[in-house]
């Protein structure tokens, strides 16, 4: 029997130069949009919820679990890539590296974990947390932007390309693609979340 999943990216967050990127927590814009989300039709047959272990993922996801009454599962591999080694930069900084990582997926750029292994880590942990579903109900996975594209193009069995990256680039977040499971073929391309 085929089930949605749906990868769903953390909205707007507290960008805070002086605490590291996994605490960072969900601004009120981020939190307004994640309760928006909740009256979508396509949140109807959601029966399990997932994220990724860092702070702004989480924060969504407990919003959606309380919202329908459900455990939200953690899975430390849904989080984003591993961007460690140089921390917090700028927002143009950033995206000259997000432009680099992408196009150079198999390369440590800086001390990034590489797109590859990223890709690797997320496809890997989608399995994990869809084996622990139940198998009949729809499955909300909450997680990141980098690593949502990564998994995009892994089931469209296209090389990794920043082409593919939600709307909004390293901006804001807050989007989501379907796909079917257990046959992984993509059901929709990035929407808002409040699509």
């Amino acid at each position: 029997m085929s089930r949605r999943v749906h990868l769903i990216t953390h909205p707007e967050v507290l960008i805070d130069p002086a605490v590291p990127v996994p605490d960072w927590a969900l601004s009120p814009r981020g939190i307004e949009r994640s309760r928006a989300m909740l009256a979508r039709p396509w949140m109807a047959g959601i029966g399990a919820v997932f994220s990724s272990a860092e702070r702004k993922a989480r924060e969504m996801a407990d919003i959606l679990g309380m919202h329908l009454s459900l455990p939200v599962g953690i899975d430390p591999g849904l989080g984003e890539n591993d961007r460690t080694a140089t921390g917090y930069l700028p927002k143009a900084a950033f995206e000259a590296m997000a432009d680099t990582f992408f196009a150079n997926p198999d390369e440590r750029v800086n001390g990034w974990e590489s797109a590859t292994m990223a890709q690797g880590r997320m496809v890997a942990a989608v399995a994990r947390v869809l084996r622990a579903a139940p198998p009949a109900v729809d499955v909300a996975i909450i997680a990141h932007g980098g690593v949502g594209t990564l998994l995009l193009c892994h089931l469209r069995g296209i090389a990794i390309s920043r082409a593919m990256d939600q709307p909004g680039g390293g901006g804001g977040g807050g989007n989501r693609f379907a796909f079917s499971d257990p046959d992984g073929v993509t059901l929709s391309g990035w929407q808002p979340i409040e699509a």
